[in-house]
């Protein structure tokens, strides 16, 4: 992702994880005053949805945090454990983590300098899934004894590494060989369990779990880096903590640290040589702290033209450049970092345990409102209003014209001009083009993906359709579980496509267009389809179907289970599926929005995922015609053409009134049932949708504007043939024929 679009999208991430997570907190006080089902379900939902959000962001510390919360919600929904005030407690913690994991992000970090190891390590021992871990010294004490103390190093940081070997490697002993030596040009190994020599000899027991110490000032992501390769499936590099002399940890905690940025003439002949006399003579003036690269490397003139020192001294900044410039250094950048008071400050803070409830941060400092959440009931008002101001302007303009009172003119016209610019404002402040939903999910393609083992290519179209802001805001989650459904439950694994003669990388295309006045955002893959008989296999398993009604079932009656509550065909419960919640979680979200979904599906061809969204107040291009003296909002979408009607060419067709126009038969409506019979129509609307046509009878056309389009209320509920009413300037209420319905 784009810097700028990560940033743009940062904020909309901290507000909804707010949200988020304080639903949790609600409801966990809910579930903490008794047994509520519905609690139970909310904390479930919105932890699922916290760790999926974060997990596509890329804050993977957080996403760790959730993931072993969620198993704890999941095994209290399971009857597996009971919601005890020691566990409450701990649940509470929990999420005041993330709280200030939340605030981190806000600020601009990714939530990773907060070690939540110790909390996952408590959540998971409540489930039952984790296992007391080993120190790094503990493992090197055990299974590697003897190795060189601390005191008898070169002074560098020592690490544990872990290194899991694929089971189905046929070579674990070589893999494990290329990594001992990919490790030793980054430092000095200590040991190995198994050790190196029963690695070398041949059909010697090895299960592929290899545990090396080594010496090194490479830094863990380097030899994360350096240990991996094929068949490598799990790698751990923990560091070795040994305790300094108390002397030389206080002499070294109250010295002044400095970065220094060394540059070597980019014609030296001997770098290395250069660089190696200025380390020396830094040694002199304190004591080194960090290399970068790693000194080895620098001594051996494996750099470019410059390398970092980390150094800790009494010397002030223009002693440690005298001692660095040696012949052949160019120059020499210095940067002070802490000073000692700081270090000094946050060293002497003692680490305390968690209580319920307790934050690092101070509850009452003052956080910057960086975005402002409004309720969409709030901006509906808004728009009520500013449509009265519509109303109102028309009536003004009858006055001013009844009266002919022209010193209203001027008045009147910049009035005009004020609400109109005010309702394309409003307009533009609640319509948001899909792409700022669009672009989050490449990230949760490529991670899922990865996750499974397979290739996928994604593809998006449609992302400058825009929705109104009330429907984006309830999109989020349905998209994010429809994508990674089709990732992990719809593409195969590359050797599984070549096998039935498909690309090994699979296709997943996300789209979105306007339909006539609705949004229709597709999701296709190439994948494997859905295998019905194992939806109505796991249906039955579950007894949500009985074995002799399975037989009757449709195909499309036995998809619909797939949306029933808790219902998952996933074998196993992993990061991405298997847990029961996903398109019921869509389903439900659709529905609120006053909209659908549809699946379709060729077993191994693929299954495509349609969503038709209302756009609850959208801006349509409308013709206005009269009926009976009536007026109707026909979308300009639809409409093929404009005709003139004869009536000698209007047939009985069964129950439907049909007309030949141009070689052609099409339905005839009348709208009498909705507007009253008129004697006086003369012109054809021609509509189309899906390629069928039909034709509406009016009597004027008045011509075509822009309007703001409402739905129905709740009280009047649902009418065939209208799909919401529009406000003309001159205050008419006005219905919007459905044309979808008609054809």
């Amino acid at each position: 992702m784009v810097e700028s679009e990560f940033e743009q999208y940062r904020g909309l991430f901290v507000a909804e994880s707010r949200e988020n997570h304080e639903v949790i907190v609600r409801n966990l006080l809910i579930l903490e005053g008794g047994e509520d089902t519905g609690a139970i379900d909310e904390i479930f939902r919105a932890a699922h949805t916290l760790k999926g959000a974060s997990a596509s962001m890329g804050f993977d510390t957080m996403e760790h945090l959730c993931h072993a919360m969620e198993d704890v919600f999941q095994a209290i929904r399971n009857n597996e454990l009971t919601a005890t005030q020691d566990l409450m407690d701990l649940l509470l913690s929990t999420v005041d983590i993330i709280e200030e994991q939340i605030d981190e992000i806000e600020e601009g970090g990714d939530g990773s300098s907060i070690n939540v190891d110790e909390m996952v390590q408590s959540l998971r021992s409540v489930t039952g899934s984790g296992e007391k871990r080993d120190t790094p010294q503990e493992i090197a004490d055990r299974e590697m004894p003897g190795l060189p103390s601390a005191e008898g190093s070169n002074g560098y940081p020592q690490y544990t590494i872990r290194i899991q070997i694929d089971e189905t490697s046929l070579m674990k002993d070589v893999r494990a060989l290329i990594a001992i030596g990919n490790l030793e040009q980054f430092g000095t190994i200590l040991g190995t369990n198994p050790p190196i020599s029963l690695l070398e000899e041949d059909d010697a027991p090895f299960d592929g779990t290899l545990t090396i110490v080594i010496e090194s000032d490479a830094g863990i992501e380097a030899l994360r880096s350096a240990a991996s390769g094929t068949e490598i499936t799990e790698i751990s590099v923990e560091e070795i903590v040994t305790q300094a002399p108390p002397e030389d940890q206080a002499d070294i905690q109250n010295l002044p640290l400095y970065q220094m940025i060394i540059n070597v003439d980019e014609e030296s002949a001997m770098k290395g040589l250069r660089a190696c006399i200025s380390l020396e003579r830094l040694e002199e003036c304190g004591t080194i702290l960090r290399c970068d690269p790693p000194r080895e490397a620098v001594e051996d003139g494996l750099f470019d033209l410059n390398f970092q020192v980390t150094i800790a001294t009494d010397q002030d900044q223009e002693a440690l450049k005298k001692a660095a410039m040696v012949p052949e250094i160019r120059s020499v950048d210095i940067i002070p970092l802490d000073s000692a008071e700081q270090r000094t400050r946050k060293a002497s803070t003692p680490t305390k345990s968690r209580d319920p409830g307790s934050k690092k941060k101070d509850d009452t400092r003052s956080r910057e409102i960086k975005n402002l959440r409004v309720d969409i009931q709030q901006l509906d008002r808004m728009m009520n209003l500013i449509e009265d101001l519509v109303i109102n302007r028309g009536r003004l303009k009858q006055i001013a014209e009844k009266n002919k009172m022209k010193e209203m003119d001027e008045a009147i016209s910049m009035i005009d001009r004020s609400v109109s610019d005010l309702q394309v404002l409003m307009m533009d402040i609640r319509m948001i083009p899909l792409n700022h939903i669009f672009n989050r999910l490449p990230r949760v393609v490529r991670d899922t993906a990865h996750y499974d083992g397979k290739e996928v290519n994604f593809v998006m179209e449609g992302g400058e359709t825009e929705l109104d802001r009330s429907v984006m805001d309830g999109l989020n989650d349905p998209l994010l579980h429809l994508i990674r459904n089709a990732v992990n439950h719809g593409i195969e694994s590359p050797e599984r496509r070549k096998e039935v003669g498909k690309p090994e990388k699979g296709l997943v295309q996300l789209s979105a267009r306007r339909d006539r006045d609705n949004v229709i955002i597709e999701l296709r893959d190439d994948g494997a389809g859905i295998n019905v008989e194992k939806v109505k296999a796991k249906a039955i398993e579950r007894g949500i179907l009985a074995p002799d009604q399975a037989d009757q079932l449709t195909k499309e009656e036995a998809i619909s289970y797939l949306f029933h509550p808790g219902f998952s065909t996933a074998d196993t419960i992993t990061d991405i599926s298997g847990r029961g919640v996903g398109l019921d979680v869509v389903r439900g979200a659709i529905e609120s929005l006053k909209g659908t979904i549809r699946v379709t599906t060729n077993e191994g061809r693929g299954s495509s995922f349609e969503l038709l969204l209302p756009p609850t107040m959208a801006i349509v291009e409308v013709m206005i015609v009269r009926l009976n003296n009536r007026r109707i909002a026909v979308p300009i979408s639809a409409i093929v053409e404009v005709a003139s009607m004869r009536r000698e060419n209007i047939h009985r067709i069964g129950t439907q009134d049909s007309i030949l126009l141009r070689d052609e038969v099409l339905p005839l409506h009348m709208l009498e049932e909705m507007f009253g019979r008129s004697d006086s129509s003369e012109i054809l609307i021609v509509v189309q949708y899906n390629k069928q046509k039909c034709c509406i009878a009016v009597d004027i056309v008045e011509g075509q504007q822009e309007v703001v389009v409402k739905p129905l209320s709740k009280i009047i509920g649902v009418i065939r043939g209208i799909s919401g009413i529009t406000i003309l300037g001159d205050g008419h209420v006005v219905p919007v024929l459905d044309v979808n319905t008609m054809v």
